[in-house]
């Protein structure tokens, strides 16, 4: 795993092992920043189910101004931690132990709004739907704002009636696919 491009491209990153973590492969992420386009430097950034931050870490690489990272697992923020200081972004990032739906209540609190929110929960748990109807209720997402859930290909990720919210693009490599819905402005 590692850097694709911009700032500190091809590093290496630490990433935690063990069966519940799926650190998301060089293919898959490459794919996903070739959909995505152009990194605006003002944008901000969520990670959900950060594990080791990959594609937070890659947002920040790419010029993003800022990325909150979200774990329930201490392990795994120790590891977003140390990537964050082998690349020198840990002053452009917040790393929050919590689990996503805390997270995202928290967040819309505080009213925090943003540019991209990247979620890759563990597959058996089959909550995408569940991830991408609380960011649609909770608000914090910009207009024009990309949610991108990586998950099992199999899985149902946005239910079709939700309203303010279309499935831009969505692509299967092997057991993965990644949806990427964007939030339409409101008119």
């Amino acid at each position: 795993m590692r850097i694709i491009s911009g700032t500190n491209k091809g590093k290496k990153l630490f990433a935690p092992q063990g069966e519940r973590v799926r650190p998301t492969g060089d293919k898959v992420k490459e794919a996903i920043f070739n959909i995505i386009g152009p990194i605006d430097e003002e944008a901000l950034v969520l990670e959900l189910f950060a594990g080791s931050g990959s594609i937070g870490i890659e947002f920040l690489a790419r010029g993003a101004k800022h990325c909150t990272f979200v774990d329930v697992s201490r392990k795994s923020l120790n590891y977003v931690k140390k990537n964050l200081d082998l690349c020198n972004f840990y002053d452009r990032a917040r790393v929050l132990l919590s689990d996503y739906e805390k997270a995202i209540i928290n967040l819309s609190k505080d009213r925090e709004k943003f540019d991209y929110i990247f979620a890759d929960p563990p597959y058996d748990l089959k909550i995408c739907n569940k991830i991408a109807k609380l960011v649609l209720e909770s608000n914090i997402l910009k207009d024009g704002g990309l949610l991108i859930i990586e998950s099992d290909k199999s899985e149902k990720v946005i239910d079709i009636n939700q309203t303010n919210m279309i499935e831009c693009k969505e692509k299967i490599y092997g057991r993965t696919k990644i949806s990427i819905i964007r939030y339409l402005e409101e008119k």
